[in-house]
């Protein structure tokens, strides 16, 4: 009986009687498929702005937009470089740097009866830059070398045991504007320049050392980059 009464409803609703007692409350989670979905029965207005992704479509579906228009050209890099050799000479560089004097005897300024003082800058290179670095920074550093061998051990991998038993891969290094003018008490730079060819606004000097801080000599010396960072000029200066 309640079985004829069933069919009876559902032969007096029609379809439209199913569309309205059915519910996504009356659909258990997840057991839809697609083959439950009429063919074209979905349309854009079914499905919520935004929840699409790519990997919802078939490859080749979405199509890519033409290319946009080139950018501008940056600007040129804020930087130079330069590497020194072992002997004090430029080996290479990105351009505008020049030796002013390399590990250089002076003549001996010390008053009479002082010791010599000639070789008071003979552990430094001076350079110069070429151009104002009043508002740049510098970074110096030692260039590692294997294929020299130093203290005559015939280690030059950098391996040998024992403190500073490998000179090709250690040292100090340190560099610093030069003072403009002669020196001056107090500096007009952050550092006095003995050689007069570097007391100007454009020349640095480099102080490579042994790891222990002594002078390095003929044979210690090792060749060591220098980066000249060259800050933008602001507006309206």
């Amino acid at each position: 009986m309640a079985v004829s009464v069933m069919a009876l409803v559902v032969a007096m609703g029609g379809t439209s009687y199913a569309a309205v007692k059915i519910s996504s409350e009356d659909v258990v989670n997840n057991s839809l498929t697609g083959q439950d979905i009429k063919n074209d029965s979905v349309a854009s207005i079914d499905v919520k702005n935004g929840t699409l992704q790519a990997k919802d479509f078939r490859d080749g579906t979405l199509v890519q937009g033409p290319a946009g228009p080139a950018g501008a050209d940056g600007a040129d890099g804020a930087g130079r470089w330069v590497l020194v050799g072992a002997d004090g000479s430029i080996v290479d560089q990105s351009g505008g740097f020049s030796i002013v004097a390399a590990y250089p005897t002076l003549p001996n300024t010390a008053p009479a009866g002082s010791p010599d003082n000639s070789l008071r800058a003979n552990g430094n290179v001076y350079i110069s830059a070429g151009d104002d670095i009043s508002d740049s920074g510098l970074v110096a550093t030692i260039s590692l070398q294997n294929t020299v061998d130093q203290n005559g051990d015939g280690v030059t991998t950098g391996r040998a045991p024992g403190a500073d038993a490998n000179p090709e891969f250690s040292g100090e290094i340190s560099v610093s504007r030069c003072n403009v003018g002669a020196p001056t008490t107090p500096p007009s730079g952050p550092t006095n320049c003995a050689p007069t060819g570097a007391q100007n606004a454009q020349s640095f000097v480099v102080s490579p050392r042994n790891s222990d801080g002594s002078v390095t000599t003929d044979g210690t010396r090792k060749p060591f980059y220098v980066v000249l960072t060259e800050a933008p000029v602001p507006a309206g200066r």
